[in-house]
Protein backbone atom coordinates (compact mmCIF):
# COMPACT_ATOMS: atom_id res chain seq x y z
CA UNK A 1 0.00 0.00 0.00
CA UNK A 2 2.67 2.52 0.94
CA UNK A 3 4.26 2.29 -2.51
CA UNK A 4 1.15 3.52 -4.37
CA UNK A 5 -0.91 5.63 -1.97
CA UNK A 6 -1.26 7.46 1.29
CA UNK A 7 -3.49 5.74 3.83
CA UNK A 8 -3.53 4.91 7.52
CA UNK A 9 -0.08 3.47 8.22
CA UNK A 10 2.68 3.46 10.81
CA UNK A 11 3.39 7.18 10.27
CA UNK A 12 -0.23 8.03 11.06
CA UNK A 13 -0.24 5.69 14.05
CA UNK A 14 2.71 7.48 15.63
CA UNK A 15 1.62 11.03 14.71
CA UNK A 16 -2.18 11.46 14.42
CA UNK A 17 -4.05 11.71 17.75
CA UNK A 18 -6.31 8.66 18.14
CA UNK A 19 -4.78 6.75 15.21
CA UNK A 20 -3.48 4.03 17.50
CA UNK A 21 -7.08 2.72 17.51
CA UNK A 22 -7.33 2.63 13.69
CA UNK A 23 -6.79 -0.34 11.40
CA UNK A 24 -3.25 0.43 10.27
CA UNK A 25 -1.19 -0.87 7.33
CA UNK A 26 2.10 -2.52 8.31
CA UNK A 27 4.16 -0.04 6.26
CA UNK A 28 5.33 3.56 6.57
CA UNK A 29 4.75 6.05 3.75
CA UNK A 30 6.22 9.00 5.66
CA UNK A 31 3.03 11.12 5.67
CA UNK A 32 0.70 11.42 8.63
CA UNK A 33 -1.87 13.53 6.79
CA UNK A 34 -2.01 14.47 3.08
CA UNK A 35 1.04 14.15 0.86
CA UNK A 36 2.26 16.21 -2.11
CA UNK A 37 1.01 15.19 -5.56
CA UNK A 38 3.24 12.59 -7.21
CA UNK A 39 4.76 11.27 -3.96
CA UNK A 40 4.03 7.66 -4.87
CA UNK A 41 4.63 5.29 -7.77
CA UNK A 42 2.24 5.28 -10.74
CA UNK A 43 -0.20 2.38 -11.02
CA UNK A 44 -0.28 -0.09 -13.94
CA UNK A 45 -2.15 2.52 -16.04
CA UNK A 46 0.48 5.19 -15.43
CA UNK A 47 -1.80 7.17 -13.12
CA UNK A 48 -0.57 8.74 -9.90
CA UNK A 49 -2.35 9.28 -6.58
CA UNK A 50 -5.43 7.20 -7.36
CA UNK A 51 -5.55 5.64 -3.89
CA UNK A 52 -5.57 7.44 -0.58
CA UNK A 53 -4.51 10.97 0.26
CA UNK A 54 -8.01 12.45 -0.28
CA UNK A 55 -11.26 10.78 -1.29
CA UNK A 56 -12.29 12.19 -4.64
CA UNK A 57 -15.63 13.76 -5.41
CA UNK A 58 -17.06 12.48 -8.68
CA UNK A 59 -19.74 13.83 -10.99
CA UNK A 60 -21.86 10.70 -10.42
CA UNK A 61 -25.19 10.90 -8.64
CA UNK A 62 -25.30 8.24 -5.91
CA UNK A 63 -27.35 5.08 -6.44
CA UNK A 64 -27.52 2.09 -4.09
CA UNK A 65 -26.42 -0.29 -6.87
CA UNK A 66 -25.30 -0.21 -10.50
CA UNK A 67 -28.60 -1.25 -12.12
CA UNK A 68 -29.18 1.20 -14.98
CA UNK A 69 -25.72 2.78 -14.80
CA UNK A 70 -24.22 4.14 -18.04
CA UNK A 71 -22.23 1.41 -19.78
CA UNK A 72 -19.95 3.81 -21.68
CA UNK A 73 -18.00 5.09 -18.66
CA UNK A 74 -19.76 8.45 -18.56
CA UNK A 75 -20.96 9.98 -15.31
CA UNK A 76 -24.35 8.90 -13.96
CA UNK A 77 -26.14 12.25 -13.89
CA UNK A 78 -29.75 11.14 -13.54
CA UNK A 79 -31.85 10.26 -10.52
CA UNK A 80 -31.48 11.79 -7.09
CA UNK A 81 -28.39 13.98 -7.42
CA UNK A 82 -28.66 15.43 -3.91
CA UNK A 83 -25.96 12.88 -2.99
CA UNK A 84 -22.78 12.37 -5.00
CA UNK A 85 -20.13 9.63 -5.07
CA UNK A 86 -16.71 9.87 -3.42
CA UNK A 87 -14.01 7.31 -4.29
CA UNK A 88 -10.45 6.28 -3.53
CA UNK A 89 -10.09 6.49 0.25
CA UNK A 90 -8.04 9.06 2.16
CA UNK A 91 -4.99 9.37 4.40
CA UNK A 92 -7.05 8.26 7.43
CA UNK A 93 -8.67 5.07 6.14
CA UNK A 94 -7.67 1.44 6.50
CA UNK A 95 -6.17 -0.48 3.56
CA UNK A 96 -9.50 -2.11 2.61
CA UNK A 97 -10.91 1.28 1.57
CA UNK A 98 -7.92 2.37 -0.53
CA UNK A 99 -9.25 1.31 -3.90
CA UNK A 100 -11.20 3.01 -6.68
CA UNK A 101 -14.07 0.52 -6.30
CA UNK A 102 -14.74 1.68 -2.72
CA UNK A 103 -17.36 4.40 -2.74
CA UNK A 104 -19.20 6.63 -0.32
CA UNK A 105 -22.06 9.05 -0.75
CA UNK A 106 -22.01 12.65 0.33
CA UNK A 107 -24.06 15.78 -0.06
CA UNK A 108 -22.34 18.39 -2.24
CA UNK A 109 -22.19 20.94 0.60
CA UNK A 110 -20.37 18.54 2.96
CA UNK A 111 -16.73 19.40 3.73
CA UNK A 112 -14.08 17.16 5.28
CA UNK A 113 -10.31 17.18 5.60
CA UNK A 114 -10.45 13.73 3.97
CA UNK A 115 -12.17 14.80 0.74
CA UNK A 116 -10.95 16.60 -2.37
CA UNK A 117 -11.17 16.45 -6.13
CA UNK A 118 -8.99 15.56 -9.08
CA UNK A 119 -8.42 18.05 -11.86
CA UNK A 120 -8.41 16.38 -15.24
CA UNK A 121 -7.93 17.40 -18.83
CA UNK A 122 -8.05 15.78 -22.21
CA UNK A 123 -4.69 15.58 -23.94
CA UNK A 124 -4.48 15.83 -27.68
CA UNK A 125 -1.80 13.95 -29.62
Amino acid sequence: MCRYGNGADQTAKSTVPGASNWTIAPCDDGYAYTSPVGSFAANAFGLYDMQGNARQWTEDCYHDNYAGAPSDGSAWTTGDCSRRVLRGGSWSVDPGELRAAFRLRGTPGFRSRNDGFRVGRTLTP
